[in-house]
């Protein structure tokens, strides 16, 4: 992963907020290395980190995946149709053209990273906001903050994420065994 990033897509509202979302739904926009993760890899991660068989009937809230050009669309519906084959279950998983994305407020960035016990460490390393944001390494501990990764993973890339030797050990603490 590059980065991730919270936001609003999928509708044809102008300048959607959380408190004015219109016909958009919250969304994560995911920059990837395609020579280190397909597309085709981050769909499986995908179908297996949401309940694809349910859909909330709420716009702001609906499963979706959002694809940029033909290729993509083509793999996520055959994705999609070999999950249905395998599982005997209807997807009910939208997959549709990004249409445009509007990045969300400040408030919901990296929002498990900025109320995990690594949110002291922020201040020292990302003076604007945007860094953070950006950050490729701010993506990765936001991941760890949420408890997704395992330690083997965590130990494979401790030392690239900048973080202090206080901030292992909050790392290594926050994953666990």
């Amino acid at each position: 992963m590059i980065r991730t990033r919270v936001g609003y897509a999928g509708g044809n509202t102008d300048s959607p907020t959380y408190k004015s979302i219109g016909d958009h739904t919250e969304t994560v926009q995911v920059d990837f290395d395609p020579e280190k993760i397909t597309y085709r890899q981050l769909l499986e991660v995908l179908w297996n980190s949401h309940s694809y068989t349910r859909q909330t009937g709420i716009m702001q809230y609906k499963n979706a995946i959002f694809y940029h050009n033909e290729e993509q669309h083509q793999q996520a519906m055959a994705s999609k149709k070999v999950l249905e084959q395998s599982t005997s279950r209807t997807v009910r998983t939208d997959i549709a053209p990004l249409k445009s994305f509007t990045l969300a407020e400040d408030y919901h960035q990296k929002y498990l990273l900025k109320h995990s016990a690594l949110k002291n460490l922020l201040n020292k390393f990302y003076t604007r906001h945007s860094d953070l944001v950006d950050s490729t390494a701010a993506a990765r501990l936001n991941g760890y903050a949420g408890q997704n990764g395992t330690k083997a993973q965590l130990l494979r890339e401790l030392s690239s994420l900048g973080v202090s030797d206080e901030g292992k050990k909050v790392l290594k603490k926050q994953v666990g065994d």
